[in-house]
């Protein structure tokens, strides 16, 4: 990750209050250059210190959202990867190294059970992957 500078971490203040604000509508609110803004912007999206923009659910509608644990075994030295094809899944929400038998655990979250199917067949299916378990979420306790 890079260095993170004064004017990235008004950004990044902004942008945890409204993920859309469009470059121009930042580059007002924070008085900057539209130019100095987006290239601050490209270099955190590329340095990935934003790994991605997301939305909020409100707690109605994220109780609806089908949730799950994944734990991964992969071959040989094919970690990296798998990890980086998981990291393009929008579905997969937190991704971890791990150690024992599971090299990496992830949290999942779709919008339907079929949707659900899907995903965990797509990442069985990738190259290195070996052997998963996966445990759905059924109910927030606290």
């Amino acid at each position: 990750m890079s260095k993170i500078d004064e004017i990235d971490r008004k950004i990044l203040t902004r942008l945890k209050i409204d993920g859309r604000s469009s470059v121009t509508t930042l580059a007002g609110v924070l008085g900057l250059a539209r130019g100095t803004v987006q290239s601050h912007l490209t270099r955190l999206i590329d340095s990935r210190t934003i790994k991605r923009f997301t939305i909020e659910l409100n707690e109605v509608d994220a109780d609806e959202m089908v949730r799950a644990v994944m734990m991964i075994e992969v071959r040989g030295n094919t970690a990296n990867s798998v990890q980086k094809a998981l990291q393009r899944m929008p579905e997969v929400t937190s991704l971890h190294r791990t150690c024992g038998v599971w090299d990496l655990v992830i949290e999942l979250e779709t919008t339907s059970l079929y949707t659900f199917d899907g995903v965990l067949a797509r990442i069985r299916e990738l190259p290195g992957v070996s052997n998963s378990e996966t445990c759905p979420l059924l109910r927030r306790i606290g």
